[in-house]
């Protein structure tokens, strides 16, 4: 028997259906990974064995008698502390949010245990999901498994899912759950060498999610390979009548429709994301992509995404704007931390708790989105970055009129020292510069590994397709990941 820590979805599911070995046992060898490695990465905020044991016992008994296991039968998972979880502390990595036990389930989170996974715990992540490097976190910063080739500083995992990549990529988790806001499942993925999808915009449930940014919010999968994703995001998606925003559509069998076969495949290569000064081993990651498509038998269309080149901006006033509008809830009255000073009255309370539990990029996204929503400043901003959305989503109809799946670098560079940015904001926000464009329009998207840099440090290729077409995108990512063959594992340092 392989250790069952380098399984992923499929193996454990068929694993333990054939009987090769217990759900119970894959569950013990994960709660024993991560309770060695978590000290040292901090992937986790709380981990929860007995919930992955529960579980487990749960699908062997199943088993046993003769009844139909799910699509996540046994497999152990890492869920990002951004889903409510009953009975288990749920923080969004703030401290306004410490100490936070809600009394129901999320949607996606109730899904995946009727599928029969188990929770080892809850992931970190940047500070209500604000962040691309994992750094924001009231519960401290995760630190990659993976590190540059005779390097020993600690590396970025990504973010806002960084707890996610790092725990599927050190194999602390089999899978893992995200939210991608504006690339915060795709970027931290390929700076891990793992897979990572981000639905079309209502697949799944934002019911009982910790918003930030609730017209670009959403969950996906992120897992060792393509195939891992297609399964976990069966289980993940669906109707749901507690979302106004959740599509009201069947859920696709997309891991029985999994082909690598592209003929007849029209993949479109945006002409304004060859930037000047594009990283060298970017560029060349692009360019095998693209011949590995055409091996697949896709054919390669030159296109033009002209407003593409405002996404980020148009995103960093959005966002912002929503998530100064979602947190204003966070006020010390209902629930999470309040900070009352003596002789405080209601608004002192107001400020001391807000100042207290929020963090510094949590309150800079909150101050740039209070601003671009006050009177005299909206319509110069809000409403005009709302009008440049609608422009960014028709410049990719217009594409989708010529192409199937659109193809691109998922982030700039490899995976950053942490601390190399955490002075400049905008150098941070530039990581999201290649996945940001899909949010804005709702895209299903999904970042999958083509390789190592110089640096031995993982590399992604991005595919974005149209909505509600994610059968395309995770054939296109299978076709990029046999012929990639990427079977890169950080070397265990923890």
């Amino acid at each position: 028997m392989s250790n069952l820590t380098d399984l992923g979805i499929a193996g454990i599911r068929d694993g333990v259906a054939s009987g090769e070995f217990t759900a119970t046992e894959v569950a013990t060898a994960f709660n024993a990974a991560v309770a060695q490695a978590n000290p040292v990465l901090n992937a986790y905020i709380v981990t929860t064995p007995d919930h992955a044991l529960a579980a487990a016992a749960k699908v062997d008994a199943a088993r046993a008698a003769g009844e139909t296991l799910g699509a996540m039968a046994g497999v152990p998972i890492g869920m990002k502390d951004l889903f409510a979880t009953q009975g288990v502390q749920t923080t969004a990595a703030s401290h306004i949010l410490e100490g936070f036990v809600p009394q129901y389930e999320s949607t996606v989170s109730q899904k995946l245990w009727d599928a029969g996974a188990g929770m080892l715990g809850k992931l970190n992540l940047d500070q209500f999901a604000m962040g691309s490097s994992n750094e924001s976190s009231a519960f401290g910063r995760v630190i990659s498994p993976w590190r540059a080739t005779g390097e020993t500083a600690p590396r970025t995992p990504g973010g806002s899912s960084g707890g996610s990549s790092a725990a599927v990529a050190a194999r602390i988790a089999a899978a893992a759950t995200g939210t991608d806001t504006g690339g915060s499942i795709r970027q931290p993925a390929a700076y891990t060498g793992i897979s990572g999808i981000k639905p079309t915009y209502g697949r799944c449930s934002r019911w009982g999610i910790v918003a930030y940014a609730s017209s670009l919010d959403q969950a996906g999968a992120m897992a060792h390979d393509v195939t891992d994703c297609a399964i976990m995001l069966g289980a993940m998606a669906g109707f749901d009548a507690k979302d106004s925003t959740s599509l009201d559509l069947p859920v696709p069998a997309w891991a029985e429709g999994l082909s690598d076969d592209l003929r007849g495949l029209k993949v479109g290569i945006p002409r304004e994301y060859r930037i000047d000064g594009l990283n060298a081993d970017v560029a060349k990651g692009w360019d095998d992509g693209i011949a590995w498509l055409k091996d697949a038998g896709a054919d390669i269309v030159d296109i033009s995404l002209p407003h593409t080149k405002y996404a980020l901006a148009t995103y960093y006033i959005i966002a912002p704007a929503e998530a100064s509008s979602n947190l204003a809830r966070y006020d010390g009255v209902r629930y999470g931390l309040r900070d009352l000073p003596d002789g405080a009255g209601l608004q002192d309370m107001y400020a001391a708790t807000r100042a207290a539990g929020f963090g510094a990029e949590v309150k800079r996204r909150i101050l740039i989105g209070t601003y671009v929503l006050s009177a005299g400043y909206y319509d110069a901003y809000y409403t005009q970055a709302q009008k440049v959305r609608a422009l960014i989503s028709r410049d990719f109809a217009q594409a989708f009129e010529q192409v199937d799946v659109i193809l691109t670098p998922t982030a700039p560079t490899s995976a950053f020292v942490l601390g190399a940015q955490s002075d400049d904001p905008l150098e941070m926000y530039l990581n999201d510069v290649f996945s940001v464009p899909a949010s804005l329009a709702g895209l299903p998207s999904m970042s999958v590994p083509c390789g190592l840099d110089r640096h031995g440090l993982p590399l992604g290729l991005h595919l974005a397709g149209r909505p509600f077409d994610e059968q395309g995108v995770l054939n296109a990512g299978l076709a990029i990941e046999r012929r990639a063959a990427f079977t890169a594992q950080p070397t265990k340092w923890w």
